[in-house]
C-alpha cells in the first residue's frame, strides 16, 4: 500500500514503513513540505502496526537542503517559517519506534539536519555529509548547530560548522556523523537494518530514546527520575514479560512492540 501525500510518500514493507521524499527535482526542503511532514508523519509515526520507520529521498538526493530561493527573503518570519523543519526532526525523534534515516545521496545542511535526528543513520558509499551552511553566511539553524555538538562534542561541531566541511562516506563514518555505510547493496543493507530494528521490543525502543532525551541535560538525581518514570512505563509492556520467560525459558523472545 502507497499512501502520496505533498512532497513525500508512505510505502509500507510488513512492519517497516518507508516516508520517501519527493519534492522537486533534488528534494528541496520549503514550507509546503515542511507543513505536508508535520500534518502527515504523525500517522505513520503512532501507527501500532508499524514497528520501524525508514524515511530516504527520491533518486540521488536524500534532502536537497533549504530553498535559497526562498530563504534569500532575509526576514524573519521567512526564516521562522523554514524553521519548522525543527518540527519535522523532532517527530522523527520522539517516534515512539526506532528510525532510520537511509541517507540514498548527499545529506547536506537541512538533509543533515534531518538525518541527525534519526535513530540509524547509513550513508551510501557515493554519498556525502555535512553542513556547508557557513560558505554562504549563515549557520545550520535548524537544528544542527544544536544536535551536532551533542553528537560529536562542541570543539569538532565548532570546526565541521566553520570550515563548512563536506564529508565523504568514508569519512562521515570515521567521524561518527553517520552509522553504516554501503554501496551497490544500499537498499538491501537499509531493509535489513529495518527489518532487524522492527523485531526488536520496539516500544521499550521508544522509551529509552525518551528516558535518554529527556535526562541528558538535567541533573543527575533529577534525570534518575526520570529513569524511574519510563522504568515504571517499561515494565507494563507486554515485551517485557515476553523478554524475561524467553530467557527462562531458554528460547528466543517473540516481541510485537507492545
Amino acid at each position: 500500500m502507497t499512501r502520496t501525500h505533498t512532497g513525500f510518500r508512505i510505502e509500507h514493507d510488513g512492519p517497516v514503513a518507508v516516508v520517501t521524499i519527493d519534492h522537486g527535482k533534488v528534494n528541496i526542503v520549503d514550507p509546503e513540505l515542511i507543513d505536508a511532514l508535520v500534518a502527515g508523519l504523525p500517522d505513520v509515526l503512532d501507527d501500532p502496526e508499524v514497528r520501524c520507520v525508514v524515511v530516504r529521498g527520491k533518486g540521488r538526493i536524500f534532502v536537497g537542503g533549504a530553498n535559497l530561493t526562498v530563504m534569500r527573503l532575509l526576514d524573519p518570519d521567512t526564516y521562522r517559517a523554514m524553521r519548522r523543519w525543527v518540527d519535522v526532526q523532532r517527530l522523527l525523534e520522539r517516534a515512539p519506534k526506532p528510525v532510520v534515516a537511509a541517507l540514498n545521496g548527499h545529506a547536506l545542511g537541512g538533509g543533515a539536519e534531518l538525518a541527525l535526528a534519526c535513530d540509524l543513520r547509513i550513508l551510501h558509499a557515493d554519498a556525502t555529509f555535512g553542513f556547508p551552511e557557513s560558505s554562504l553566511g549563515i549557520f545550520p539553524g535548524a537544528g544542527g548547530s544544536q544536535r551536532l555538538p551533542r553528537l560529536v562534542g562542541p570543539h569538532r561541531a565548532k570546526r565541521m560548522i566553520i570550515d563548512a566541511t563536506r564529508y565523504d562516506a568514508a569519512q562521515a563514518l570515521a567521524e561518527g556523523l553517520v552509522d553504516l555505510v554501503a554501496g551497490a547493496d544500499f537498499d538491501e543493507v537499509v531493509r535489513a537494518e529495518a527489518h532487524r530494528l522492527a523485531a526488536r521490543p520496539t516500544a521499550t525502543i521508544g522509551l529509552v530514546k525518551r528516558a535518554i532525551d529527556d535526562g541528558l541535560d538535567l541533573p543527575i538525581d533529577e534525570a534518575m527520575a526520570v529513569e524511574e518514570r519510563y522504568v515504571l512505563e517499561n515494565i507494563r509492556l507486554q515485551d517485557a514479560a515476553e523478554g524475561i520467560q524467553a530467557f527462562l525459558d531458554k528460547r528466543q523472545p517473540v516481541f510485537t512492540g507492545r
